[in-house]
């Protein structure tokens, strides 16, 4: 088995303790190319991590973790990941028992931190992989809120798929002397030369019958499909659902165990079309990925690589089709300028175009939905055991906790006390009242003040004593006089 380009540059120098600025295009190997170092250079079986990674997402640590795992397993390495989404009390368990690496996103990585669950005192070796991706996010000042906590002597490695200027900044106030590798030419970097890249025109009510036609299409095997919004995912995985696809949608509206749900499924073959919104253009490291789509045009050049990087990855070969609207050609042309690729003019493409059926290799004839007798050879998301990982950050309210609520007996309202007034002017009551000295006529107790006393009279008699100008009227069959109105 062969090394990675950016492996055979960057190991002998982590080996040897330098920092480092690694840049190289997704699915290159850039985990192991750290990690291997990272694993020799630490003392295995301390109470305290002696080596952080620092991950911009959570599907991200979950996948650097597990390749840390497999890498230093004969070592005895034990390695722990922390991100947002999960209950606290494991990752505060592990990290009383003792771990060698901890592998966390900024935000629960600094919570922790703040509880004083999580000591970097001893870290010697600092990671920060898709730096890039970090800074989109705005994790900058959570970045440096980590590192101010992390002894000034130590190894920093940075690793990223694209270098802006702000990486360069960053890597220019926190890395000492480091040496810059670059695996590949600037061109191979950026167009992914494992994927054949197809750009279309389409219009937007006709994507969901081409991304259905697509599907079909010979050869393919595992397909992510990338939309812009979270509404967007979950109508398209929707639609594909509806059309007899195994699908299943992953976007940052959903909770963590969901997410976690659908990612295994696909890498367990247990469904085979992904439908995400960018949280999963990073991190996703599937070997079987055969086809991307991107439902919607990217925002950003880089954007546009590391969704296409998800196929094509280890050196095997992928396809990537973009469905562009007739509102983002301006954007995608910006794109195609930065990336000097020659789909300046996609044509215009729909669902029964020959041409599409001839590039993406669909046989004739294809509908928009998937035979009966193709459907159900997968088991499907549901097969996928949904993971009870007490999840945080979610208002959650039990149905037995809202039972309990309406069963629960209401408290008795204590009667006020109060003085009745007439034109402003208080009622004349109490002991000396005659109304609250009358006793009833059936015999029964008197009522204890003036206010339950006239209740008591209106409820049985229901008459109204009249007012004039805040005196009250002569009774009826009393003096005329007293009855005239001016």
């Amino acid at each position: 088995m062969e090394a990675f380009p950016i492996q055979e540059l960057a190991l002998p120098i982590a080996l040897g303790g330098h920092d480092i600025i690694g840049q190289a295009r997704t699915g290159t190997g850039k985990t192991l190319a750290f990690g291997a170092a990272l694993l020799q250079r630490i003392e295995h079986g301390g109470r305290k991590p002696q080596a952080l990674v620092v991950a911009p997402t959570r599907e991200l640590a979950l996948q650097v973790t597990d390749d840390l795992l497999v890498a230093g397993g004969k070592l005895g390495t034990r390695v722990l990941s922390v991100y947002g989404g999960r209950a606290y009390e494991p990752q505060i368990s592990a990290l009383k028992e003792g771990v060698d690496v901890v592998v966390g996103t900024p935000g629960r990585l600094l919570d922790l931190v703040k509880q004083k669950h999580l000591d970097l005192s001893q870290v010697g070796v600092l990671v920060l992989d898709e730096a890039d991706r970090m800074l989109d996010l705005g994790f900058l000042p959570d970045i440096e809120r980590i590192i101010d906590r992390i002894p000034a002597q130590r190894q920093t490695m940075l690793f990223s798929a694209t270098m802006p200027g702000e990486i360069v900044s960053l890597s220019r106030r926190y890395l000492t002397r480091p040496t810059n590798v670059r695996a590949e030419s600037h061109a191979e970097s950026e167009a992914t030369p494992q994927v054949v890249q197809h750009v279309f025109q389409a219009h937007q009510m006709d994507k969901p019958e081409m991304v259905a036609r697509l599907l079909q299409a010979e050869g393919r095997g595992l397909t992510m499909v990338f939309c812009q919004t979270k509404r967007a995912c979950d109508r398209v995985a929707a639609d594909l659902a509806q059309r007899g696809f195994d699908a299943a949608a992953v976007h940052g509206d959903l909770g963590q165990s969901q997410r976690e749900r659908a990612l295994r499924a696909f890498r367990n073959g247990k469904i085979d079309v992904l439908v995400a919104t960018d949280v999963a253009a990073r991190g996703l490291d599937v070997d079987d990925v055969t086809h991307v789509v991107n439902f919607e045009c990217p925002d950003s050049a880089d954007t546009y690589v590391h969704r296409i990087g998800r196929t094509g990855r280890a050196g095997k070969e992928g396809v990537a089709v973009t469905l562009i609207d007739w509102a983002d050609l301006t954007r995608w042309k910006l794109i195609n300028s930065t990336l000097d690729l020659p789909f300046a003019a996609p044509e215009e493409t729909y669902s029964t175009s020959p041409h599409f059926f001839e590039a993406l290799g669909i046989p004739a004839g294809t509908k928009g939905k998937l035979p009966k007798e193709q459907r159900g050879e997968r088991a499907g998301l549901d097969a996928e055991e949904l993971e009870d990982i007490g999840e945080t950050g979610k208002t959650r309210t039990h149905t037995r906790e809202r039972d309990t609520e309406r069963e629960r007996p209401r408290p008795r309202r204590r009667k006020r006390a109060r003085t009745r007034t007439r034109a402003g002017q208080p009622v004349e009551g109490g002991a000396g009242g005659a109304e609250a000295e009358q006793a009833p006529a059936d015999g029964g107790e008197a009522p204890g003040n003036v206010v339950d006393a006239v209740a008591t009279e209106r409820k049985r008699s229901r008459t109204r004593r009249r007012t004039r100008a805040g005196k009250p009227a002569a009774e009826r069959g009393g003096t005329p006089e007293a009855s005239q109105t001016a």
